[in-house]
């Protein structure tokens, strides 16, 4: 089987899908991607048996067959060959040869038959929804997943869709990231699903900023996005995610008002000096300001004031400041408004312009 085709147009689909492809893997074949070519397109694949990365290159082709390559091997060869020149790719049985310029590389291939792939979803729901929307949950929320605990749900995230809305949260114990939008999905019953940590990171990758429609198939065990050109499929997390509602704020009674980026700035400048192990801030609230303090082991001190629109009783609270950092990084307006009760209890963080995503950061002892 021979294929003719320009580097670039192979280029772009070997970077979307090989990030799917782990370093260690349990089987061979899963080292490897699937290039299927049929008579308009040719199928890139890629998985390692919970994430499945597609992408179809439209390009015609005098033959037909299947055959798996090394994946970082041969990305790395497309990617090292020069720019706006045509690549030809010539697979037999047992290897493939590719021949572009005066350069010529062999590599061995494994049998297509081999390669594991996840059979047609028997779909629970199948939504079309902007993909825009989708990526701008998923990047409000998954810096807030949990990474290998203990408590396996927490390493994902969940995609909460009712009849009005479709809803994103991720939590670690410590911290909580909720966003939403408004989505008439048809549904009549509430459906939640927990994605897992590396499928909404691959997803994330997927998405662009773009007004088109996307599809989202949902079956019992797993997720599938389809845009234009790409599909990406992973299994979902078997588990029961914990009552957010619970853990959002309802009876804080402090609300400070905050510009964004002198809040981001100063605890920033604050944190340099913080114990680099447990990241500490005490944040002092008073009248008009706050004072942001920090201090580490080598008993060495930071303090920022920082102005704030503030009228109420003093009070006294610590985080951790890479939490509050993550929010504010996150957060892209102008204003931010911080909700506190007392030192014991947990702060609520939201856009004064976008009410639609929320955080929640417990406190610390300092």
């Amino acid at each position: 089987m021979k294929i003719l085709i320009y580097k670039e147009a192979l280029l772009e689909p070997l970077l979307s899908i090989c990030g799917v492809v782990e370093k260690r893997q349990t089987l061979p074949i899963l080292s490897n991607i699937l290039i299927h070519v049929e008579d308009e397109i040719i199928r890139l694949t890629a998985t390692d048996m919970e994430v499945e990365a597609c992408f179809i290159i439209q390009h015609k082709s005098e033959e037909t067959g299947r055959t798996t390559v090394p994946a970082k091997k041969f990305l790395d060869i497309v990617k090292a060959l020069p720019d706006n020149t045509e690549v030809e790719l010539n697979i037999s049985d047992d290897k493939i040869k590719i021949n572009c310029g005066k350069s010529k590389f062999t590599l061995g291939v494994m049998s297509a038959e081999d390669f594991p792939s996840i059979e047609k979803l028997d779909e629970v729901a199948n939504l079309q929804l902007p993909e825009k929307s989708l990526k701008k949950l998923l990047e409000h929320t998954q810096f807030a997943m949990a990474h290998q605990d203990v408590r396996y749900y927490l390493n994902g995230l969940l995609i909460e869709l009712d009849g009005d809305h479709i809803r994103a949260v991720a939590t670690d114990g410590h911290r909580l990231a909720l966003s939403e939008t408004s989505f008439a999905s048809g549904l009549s019953e509430l459906l939640q699903i927990i994605v897992p940590r590396k499928g909404v990171l691959e997803i994330s990758k997927l998405l662009t900023d773009s007004d088109s429609e996307i599809e989202v198939v949902i079956s019992q065990n797993h997720l599938r996005v389809i845009t234009e050109n790409q599909s990406l499929t992973t299994k979902l997390i078997d588990g029961k995610f914990p009552d957010y509602g619970r853990v959002v704020p309802q009876d804080s009674n402090k609300k400070v008002f905050a510009v964004r980026e002198k809040l981001r700035s100063g605890m920033a400048r604050t944190s340099i000096l913080s114990n680099e192990k447990f990241r500490g801030v005490r944040m002092v609230l008073e009248e008009g300001k706050i004072i942001a303090s920090a201090n580490n082991p080598e008993q060495e001190t930071a303090e920022e004031e920082i102005e704030v629109m503030y009228s109420g009783a003093g009070m006294e609270i610590g985080f951790n400041v890479s939490y509050l950092l993550d929010v504010l990084n996150i957060i892209k307006t102008d204003q931010v408004i911080l909700e506190l009760k007392d030192s014991d209890s947990s702060c609520l963080i939201t856009s004064a312009e976008d009410s639609n995503s929320k955080y929640v950061i417990m406190p610390m002892r300092l």
